[in-house]
């Protein structure tokens, strides 16, 4: 008998699970897409595959992810073309795709200029700016590795970047890991009038020199994300914990999880996640098609709404769709 190869349709379709609360209002407020032909490519049919699987997802917001730049102009506005790129996408999804976060070097001069074009490319779906703070050194062997500047979270100018999204109403979305935490929390103490957007809950590494420590490296991510929640401009998407980097291993596996076998190893942090910043500040996400190395979306929203069982109905709705709705200003 021949095995799926992992990371293929058919080898996601071994899990496949009757959708949990159909009607649950949903957001998914991170996903990305990559043309045919890339590394990890997820197009718009992928995608729309993919949020009429059986669950109410209503929206979506793309995040940056360093595609369909522009080939020629000033080098600054090169980013602009993903926006470009995705606008045309969402008016070819029917209303799917309600909002774009773009990138940007925060730390430019000529910041607003990128800024402008950015909201005029986005034909009036772009929300704010991803220039994310993750850094790894080549040894961690890292599958997906940042290569942020170091010290980008106190350099001046990027503060005041981050500062000046807050002035023009945008958000600052982030992605960092775990031994990062110091950084994202001396920046929000530094922007408090910007809504930060932690991705990832921060992204606890499970792989080299990480690997045999998810006990330890748990209980200190505890700690940092009590701290983090004390600042009142951070809000935190819950998601994207299922990436190779994450050490879970499922991407390697004969078969993906079960969202029953999902809940049993991540709930923990997506519990602390609720506790520590409220419903009201928390969003789930997908994170795919990076997540979708790893399962299903069927799947994986199905252990979402496991995960928020135990919450009220408005809690849920917060967590699925309300909170992701008022920071992107969708409604």
């Amino acid at each position: 008998m021949s095995i799926a190869a992992p990371g293929t349709e058919a080898w996601r379709a071994q899990v496949a699970e009757p959708v949990i609360d159909p009607d649950q209002r949903i957001i998914d407020p991170h996903h990305h897409l990559w043309p045919t032909g890339g590394v990890l490519p997820y197009t718009l049919d992928d995608l729309l595959a993919d949020v009429r699987c059986g669950h109410r997802v209503e929206h979506t917001v793309f995040m940056e992810c360093r595609t369909m730049y522009r080939a020629d102009g000033p080098a600054h506005l090169a980013p602009v073309g993903e926006t470009e790129f995705v606008a045309a996408a969402a008016e070819q999804s029917g209303g799917v795709i309600a909002g774009i976060v773009g990138h940007a070097d925060l730390r430019l001069a000529e910041l607003d200029e990128v800024l402008d074009a950015h909201v005029e490319a986005g034909r009036g779906l772009f929300r704010g700016i991803r220039d994310a703070l993750c850094r790894a050194d080549p040894s961690e062997g890292l599958m997906i590795r940042g290569g942020a500047p170091a010290g980008l979270f106190e350099d001046p100018a990027f503060r005041a970047g981050v500062k000046r999204l807050g002035d023009r109403g945008f958000t600052y979305d982030t992605w960092q890991y775990h031994f990062q935490a110091h950084e994202l929390l001396a920046l929000a103490r530094a922007v408090p009038d910007t809504v930060i957007v932690l991705d990832h809950l921060c992204t606890p590494i499970g792989i080299g020199r990480f690997a045999d420590q998810r006990d330890a490296i748990f209980e200190q991510w505890k700690l940092d994300m009590v701290e983090v929640a004390r600042c009142e401009n951070v809000v935190a998407k819950l998601g994207g914990m299922a990436m190779p980097d994450n050490g879970f291993g499922w991407h390697t596996a004969e078969r993906p999880p079960t969202s029953d076998e999902f809940v049993a190893v991540q709930g923990r942090y997506y519990a602390h996640m609720i506790e520590c910043f409220g419903a009201d500040r928390c969003m789930f996400e997908s994170n795919f098609p990076v997540d979708r190395m790893s399962l299903s979306y069927g799947v994986l929203w199905n252990a979402l709404k496991k995960i928020a069982k135990p919450c009220s109905p408005d809690e849920r709705a917060a967590l699925f769709a309300g909170t992701a709705s008022r920071v992107y200003k969708l409604a």
